[in-house]
């Protein structure tokens, strides 16, 4: 019988949709950085924050999964600028960019149920997310989810995203879980399914509206073709 239950974020328990390339997004944030004497257009900002992105990542070279701290990116547009702000600015950049990129943000049908339900039923909670903690922590507080994990794990904590085996091992060391007693459940059949299959725990998957599409043979313990979270419950509280 499963004790602890592992989720990934988006495209599991939240319905997201982002648009980075806005160019309203791009036009309010330069304007932000100028007030902050890091004068910027539009254009100008978004060439140098996708290049600042891209020598980061190239910069990690222990796994083929990089992440790191987005807030690192923002205050580099600031110093590229030669200008110094506090910790806050650079959060606060880091958010407006987030606030200005989402188009909605949203639980899925059944979500809370499951989580109360797994609660009600004495289960251990978990999260193993490729996220930015400075976004993704807000708003699992926005959608009233924090509550429910007994741990978190954010992929720009540990340089490491899914489905690295180190991140894994991450989350199973950091809170001491036995595999043949926890599950992964998630929407990516890579990320998730083959990740967790990697490391020797079972899995679910959810084929949600965000799901990649699915270009090798299915590794899940379970799988729910619907994507509907309420389906979720049925097959596993009790498995």
């Amino acid at each position: 019988m499963y004790k602890n239950y592992i989720f990934d974020l988006y495209g599991t328990l939240v319905d997201i949709h982002t648009d980075e390339s806005s160019t309203l997004l791009w036009e309010k944030l330069s304007l932000f950085y100028s007030f902050k004497g890091a004068i910027y257009s539009a254009e100008e900002l978004k060439t140098s924050y996708l290049q600042n992105v891209k020598l980061k990542q190239t910069s990690i070279t222990n796994t083929k999964y990089p992440d790191f701290p987005i807030e690192e990116i923002f205050n580099s547009l600031f110093e590229d600028k030669h200008i110094k702000v506090s910790k806050d600015t650079v959060n606060d950049a880091a958010q407006l960019f987030r606030i200005l990129s989402i188009e909605y943000i949203k639980l899925y049908d059944g979500v809370i149920e499951l989580l109360e339900l797994l609660k009600k039923n004495s289960k251990k909670i978990y999260l193993l997310s490729n996220a930015q903690r400075i976004f993704t922590l807000y708003e699992m507080r926005l959608l009233d989810i924090e509550k429910y994990f007994d741990g978190i794990c954010f992929s720009s904590d540990y340089y490491v995203c899914k489905p690295d085996m180190k991140f894994y091992n991450t989350i199973i060391g950091k809170f001491n879980l036995k595999k043949e007693e926890s599950i992964m459940i998630g929407n990516d059949f890579i990320a998730d399914i083959q990740g967790a299959a990697a490391i020797g725990l079972d899995s679910l998957y959810i084929d949600s509206n965000l799901s990649p599409e699915i270009t090798t043979p299915l590794q899940s313990n379970f799988s729910i073709m619907s994507g509907n979270v309420r389906e979720v419950a049925p097959l596993i509280v009790n498995s």
